[in-house]
């Protein structure tokens, strides 16, 4: 056994107490820097609108600014990427909904993110319904009104997402295999794009968030025929459901999650929990958030793996069902 000498011991053990030491202060003192929260979405979108509620509150909560920053395309897995590959120290944060973490599984093999292992859940925030709109030039008021110009006219005859793969990509599929349309499908970079093509007539129909949708319909500039959901939306409660305006069975929402690059520190972790849990529990942030559109609904996931892993399955099975595909 090598002898190390007293003095040479002593330097190493008071280097390695430097270093500890310093760890804890660090962590202790987490926040020290501004955050980053992407939002995988252009500006203008659901996304984004939730992104900036929650940065504006978890600031309040951690003393720190909370900077959004907007990564869209690919169907979200630019914004999604970019997160997983972050250092895990807390100061990236990724807010998106399902479209990120189980449709683009479903459909794709192969992603630049591991939806179930390359993150850290910090809690589930709420979820949003979708809606069918139509430009006011459609002459249909209801879904059956829809299906039978599209019928009568399929050439004329597109719908518009959000992005392949996305929440609004697989509302438009299952509408298309629950009515016996075939409306070829054209994806966006986002909501705010989507939205203005629709206003503008370069699309006859879309599916979109309740959220985008809100102050166009209340503008006159676009018609809402139902909402995706199995119960109509607060924010429209004079819309009708798909699955009332004659097509049972059809149900979709959007869940949204927080969640930060897997590997955070434990205490980190429980620093990030704590914030949103508190901001969640807050009246001024649900007013916001319903207000926006969004229903809240904070859970802790405390298996985000299993969590995710099961509702790809589940998604996958709808994708082969509606024939989706990743484009």
């Amino acid at each position: 056994m090598q002898h190390i000498p007293f003095k040479a011991l002593r330097r190493t053990l008071f280097a390695g107490s430097l270093v500890f030491f310093a760890g804890l202060a660090s962590a202790a003192g987490y926040p020290e820097r501004p955050l980053v929260l992407v939002a995988p979405f252009s500006a203008g979108g659901a996304a984004d609108v939730l992104a900036r509620i929650l940065a504006k509150k978890l600031e309040e909560q951690l003393g720190q600014p909370v900077v959004v920053e907007n990564k869209p395309g690919a169907g979200t897995a630019i914004g999604a990427a970019a997160v997983a590959n972050a250092k895990p120290d807390g100061y990236t944060l990724l807010i998106s909904s399902n479209s990120t973490f189980t449709l683009n599984p479903a459909l794709q093999s192969k992603l630049s993110y591991d939806p179930a292992k390359g993150f850290d859940a910090i809690g589930m925030v709420g979820s949003v319904a979708l809606a069918v709109l139509v430009n006011p030039s459609v002459a249909a008021n209801g879904v059956k009104e829809l299906v039978a110009a599209a019928k009568a006219s399929p050439d004329k005859y597109v719908y518009g997402s959000f992005g392949n793969g996305t929440s609004s990509n697989f509302a438009g599929a299952m509408f298309n295999a629950s009515t016996g349309l075939s409306m070829t499908h054209i994806p966006y970079k986002g909501s705010a794009p989507l939205m203005t093509d629709l206003i503008g007539g370069q699309i006859p129909v879309s599916f979109d968030t309740v959220v985008a949708a809100g102050p166009q319909r209340k503008n006159g500039k676009v018609k809402v025929l139902a909402v995706t959901t199995a119960k109509r939306s607060a924010l429209m409660p004079d819309v009708p459901t798909v699955a009332e305006s004659g097509y049972p069975g059809y149900e979709l929402n959007a869940w949204i999650a927080l969640v930060a690059p897997r590997g955070l520190p434990a205490d980190v972790k429980a620093r990030l929990e704590k914030a949103l849990a508190t901001t969640m529990a807050t009246a001024d942030t649900q007013d916001r958030m319903k207000n926006a559109g969004f229903e809240p609904g904070y859970q802790a996931i405390p298996d985000w793996a299993g969590m995710v892993t099961a509702d790809t399955a589940r998604m996958r099975k709808i994708a082969e069902q509606s024939q989706i595909k990743a484009e």
